[in-house]
């Protein structure tokens, strides 16, 4: 049988009475049929289900990926990392060191006390006050009010930063002694100084803070 006598037995086919068709022609369409089913019950039963699984992996792995090459990164540039590590703990241990510990303190004051005088200025106000602790240093602040010209400010502010020790200008205000006076002048500021915490006060502190902590409440039983 030809290609063209096949096509015309398929068109005399009676699609409402398959039991008529012949064997060969029934035998295909329960396999075409059989094979859909078995992909349709594939798609409903397998795909739907594995396919989230699947893309839910495939968003891990992108992670990883990104993860492996930012760890890559790091280690082939470890030695570099390491060499900054050790100057920023030079530089840190430098700025430690232009911290006062608390019996160097009134010298620090002292120091500040004369640049005022050598800057020609005259002290109306120097009056430290409470001291404030921070992560591993405390902050002493210090009230001032200074009489003298522009330019002797502009002197006690050069020599305020040529110190050894870190101090800081705060709340500047400049205004004329009298009405008029353009060169009588008045400077109220707050310099604030800063010294390092031992180890002992920082222990202490943080003995402190556990102590008044209050327990975690636990229900009866």
């Amino acid at each position: 049988m030809n290609v063209k006598d096949l096509l015309e037995e398929l068109r005399d086919l009676d699609p409402r009475d398959p039991g008529r068709w012949p064997f060969a022609v029934r035998a295909s369409a329960v396999g075409v049929t059989f094979v859909l089913l078995t992909l349709i019950l594939v798609y409903l039963f397998v795909w739907e289900t594995v396919r989230p699984q699947l893309l839910q992996q495939e968003r891990k792995e992108q992670v990883l990926r990104q993860d492996f090459v930012i760890k890559h990164s790091v280690a082939a540039n470890l030695e570099v990392y390491q060499k900054q590590l050790v100057q920023l703990r030079r530089s840190f241990g430098a700025l430690l060191r232009q911290l006062p510990g608390k019996t160097q303190v009134p010298s620090l004051l002292e120091d500040i006390s004369d640049t005022v005088a050598a800057a020609g200025l005259k002290q109306e106000l120097f009056k430290p006050g409470k001291e404030t602790e921070k992560q591993f240093y405390a902050v002493l602040p210090i009230q001032m009010k200074l009489a003298g010209s522009y330019h002797q400010f502009g002197e006690f502010v050069s020599d305020i930063a040529a110190l050894s020790r870190i101090v800081t200008l705060h709340d500047i205000q400049i205004k004329p002694a009298k009405p008029g006076a353009f060169n009588q002048l008045t400077l109220t500021l707050t310099a604030k100084t800063y010294r390092y915490l031992t180890a002992n006060e920082i222990a202490a502190r943080h003995a402190s803070k556990h102590k008044f902590a209050r327990p975690p409440h636990r229900g009866p039983g």
